[in-house]
């Protein structure tokens, strides 16, 4: 079944679509959840959340474009995982999505954010196709079979490109540090 089929079935209210859709998306979406709230909260609401995001495909499938099935399920899941979070009194940095947490040693939480900003500024400063073949499957877990269909690139290009990111971004932090 085409993800197009499978998305009209399920808009009919057909039980085995939405199966489908469970099948093909558990491992996208629980990695998206469990990057939001995996270290602060327990696997079980990984789960629940995960479920809540499929429970949310099932009711709202008439809102979801053939095209964006799986961008809709990211950003569903997203938004659940926040929600989660904010259930339960916990926040996330508006900076970058980091889950907001006291470390006792100041000079390795430095350190770390120095890190971070050399990476983030080393990954933008890639051109814009390479910077969204980088983010894609180092930051979203996207697979490269994925990332070649959605960018119209063959596989081998993908690949070649994650390299030459990799270079670039260990050049780049080998001269930073």
């Amino acid at each position: 079944m085409t993800e197009a089929a499978a998305l009209v079935r399920l808009q009919r209210g057909k039980e085995d679509a939405l199966a489908w859709f469970i099948d093909k998306y558990t491992a996208y979406v629980c990695t998206v959840v469990r990057y939001i709230i995996g270290s602060v909260m327990a696997e079980a609401d990984v789960e629940e959340v995960t479920s809540d995001v499929f429970l949310a495909l099932w009711e709202q499938a008439d809102c979801v474009r053939p095209d964006a099935v799986r961008p809709w399920l990211g950003g569903v899941a997203r938004n659940k995982a926040r929600q989660k979070l904010r259930e339960r009194g916990l926040t996330l940095s508006l900076d970058d999505d980091l889950i907001a947490v006291d470390t006792p040693d100041p000079g390795a939480t430095l350190e770390k954010a120095e890190r971070e900003r050399l990476v983030r500024e080393a990954v933008f400063a890639m051109e814009p196709a390479d910077r969204e073949i980088f983010l894609r499957y180092y930051f979203h877990g996207q697979p490269i079979a994925a990332i070649s269909e959605e960018t119209g690139m063959p596989e081998s290009t993908v690949k070649s490109r994650l390299r030459r990111g990799r270079i670039k971004l260990r050049s780049t932090l080998e001269n930073a540090l």
